[in-house]
């Protein structure tokens, strides 16, 4: 059964382990678990032994599905399941690889931390298809780099929240969920029917993207085959029957076999839920508040501590600059009074020059004195004397202008050493201040604790047919066209995302290693086609056969 949102499991290999058991390989996102097997288990016993280790209890949604001489088919719950082997291959684009890829990286990291996500931390990592990287002339770092992007963008993104976007994006792959079969139509023209969620598709064999025609599940009466010819009616009874021939008959079983497990996923989605529903549901919201509300009080805490820590880091700043500018201060301290201690001794020196430059003067005045007062009789004792008097008067005069500047000096170094005295009570009152700070920061910071909780139907399945008859199909219609506009509306960002990363990365494509899917992609990109908008309805042509 293919899931409402087209979620199945894949196994990458089973194996032979010994003679009555044989090995399961299950491979998830982030986690391969292998399981042994009894060789007379049946398709319930496997299926509900995955369910119970995946912790699945929505199993409706879910299948196993194998792969047979290039047949798909789903795993029969009565029949044995020993020769099963599961693969599958779908075309992504690049631009929808590297998204996912940066949902994976969510799921399985969490938040992203520059801190610990450093460069080169998905190398080791298969994150997209070969086919993608061997498209463009990029290195694994320029890939890491746009996965991580994108990846930064998810934080606060729960693991099962990045679970369920990664489906999200995957459904809308235009191969997804989809089981192709090779067919002939009445002319013998080789083509592929694709069943899937949405109903059956028919495609011409070289593009597996678009198909030619779809019949949507609620315009479907009724399917069935006989032999190797198969056949669909439309709900609306003016278009003809659509007719077409398998290889084998088999083929046709498998085919009417998932057409009824799709159909009545389809049918399931649109009833009332049960109850049993509605109590997973409810239970499924409780758990979403809970998380969430874990998640706020993390996140609360986890602010708190970080607030905690860059308190303390500016606490413990402040105080080095504190001890700092301490040092520099005493430093200052010591400078003053030294600097003080020199002046004083300068100051008493040039004091004691000044009274031994004033004495002289003092007796060079009586030595002027003294000259005058004597007697001189001839001119040239008196031009002798007078010459003396001049000099004397000369000396005395220099003298006293000497003894005026070293008295200036004197009063300027007292002066000077005033202001050192000053400079030092000051410095000191600093150093006090800052002893005072110092202590009471220490007090606030030993104080300072981190936080320690830091429409009903009738299903007919007689024989080989499966009829739709009493199904409200209008209704059904009306429902799906709302979820189409719905749908269209919600994944404007994404496709925004998309074309934003393609326009980047375009430029550095090898058009030449493009795939033929690659091709019919971009045709589609352009003409605005996707999965759900383009499914081509058979028009009633009064009662004329359809012809592909």
């Amino acid at each position: 059964m293919a899931g409402a949102i087209a979620s199945r499991m894949s196994f990458s290999s089973l194996k032979r382990k010994q003679p009555k058991t044989f090995t399961v390989r299950i491979v998830t996102m982030d986690a391969e678990m292998e399981f042994s097997c009894e060789v007379k288990w049946k398709g319930k016993d496997l299926f509900d032994l995955v369910c119970r280790t995946l912790g699945l209890r929505e199993t409706w949604f879910f299948g196993l599905q194998y792969t047979i001489k290039d047949t798909v088919a789903w795993l029969k719950m009565d029949k044995k399941v020993k020769k099963q082997i599961l693969d599958e291959k779908i075309y992504c684009p690049p631009e929808a690889s590297v998204l996912l890829a940066s949902y994976a990286v969510q799921a399985k990291y969490g938040d992203y931390d520059p801190n610990v996500h450093k460069r080169g931390f998905l190398a080791q990592e298969e994150l997209l298809p070969k086919r993608v990287i061997n498209l463009y002339q990029m290195t694994p770092e320029m890939w890491e780099e746009r996965i991580t992007a994108w990846y930064a963008e998810h934080r606060g993104r729960a693991r099962d929240e990045a679970e369920m976007e990664y489906l999200k994006i995957a459904q809308d792959l235009e191969m997804y969920g989809v089981n192709y079969f090779a067919i002939r139509n009445k002319k013998g023209t080789e083509l592929l029917l694709g069943v899937d969620a949405l109903g059956l598709h028919i495609y011409d064999p070289d593009n597996r993207l678009t198909p030619k025609i779809s019949f949507p599940w609620n315009e479907i009466r009724n399917i069935s085959y006989s032999d190797k010819e198969f056949t669909i009616k439309p709900l609306d009874k003016k278009i003809d029957v659509f007719k077409f021939n398998s290889s084998k008959l088999r083929v046709n079983k498998l085919i009417l076999q998932l057409c009824i497990g799709n159909h009545d996923l389809f049918m399931r989605r649109r009833k009332a839920d049960s109850l049993e529903v509605q109590q997973m549901k409810a239970q499924a919201r409780e758990e979403k508040a809970r998380k969430q509300m874990e998640r706020q009080r993390l996140a609360r805490e986890k602010q708190m501590r970080e607030e905690a820590e860059r308190t303390r880091d500016e606490l413990e700043r402040r105080l080095m600059q504190l001890k700092e500018e301490a040092t520099m201060a005493n430093e200052a301290l010591m400078r003053s009074e030294e600097t003080a201690d020199l002046l004083a001794e300068k100051a008493q020196i040039t004091e004691e020059e000044a009274k031994l430059l004033a004495q002289k003067a003092a007796e060079a005045e009586q030595e002027m004195q003294r000259i005058k007062a004597t007697a001189i009789r001839t001119e040239e004792e008196k031009r002798l004397m007078e010459q003396k008097v001049l000099e004397a008067e000369m000396l005395a005069l220099k003298m006293a202008e000497e003894s005026e500047r070293r008295a200036k000096e004197a009063d300027q170094l007292k002066q000077d050493l005033q202001e050192a005295r000053e400079s030092e009570r000051r410095a000191k009152q600093k150093l006090l201040e800052i002893t005072s700070k110092s202590s009471y920061t220490s007090m606030n910071s030993s104080t300072t604790a981190l936080p320690t909780d830091l429409p009903s139907f009738n299903l007919i399945s007689e024989s080989l047919s499966f009829d739709f008859k009493d199904t409200d199909m209008k209704r059904l219609s009306m429902e799906i066209e709302k979820e189409k506009v719905e749908y269209m509306e919600k994944s404007k960002h994404l496709q925004e995302q998309l074309n934003e990363l393609k326009t980047e990365i375009e430029a550095l494509k090898l058009k030449e290693r493009e795939t033929a899917l690659d091709i019919l992609h971009n045709e589609n990109a352009s003409r605005g086609n996707s999965k759900h908008n383009t499914i081509k309805k058979p028009q009633a042509q009064g009662r004329r056969p359809i012809c592909i």
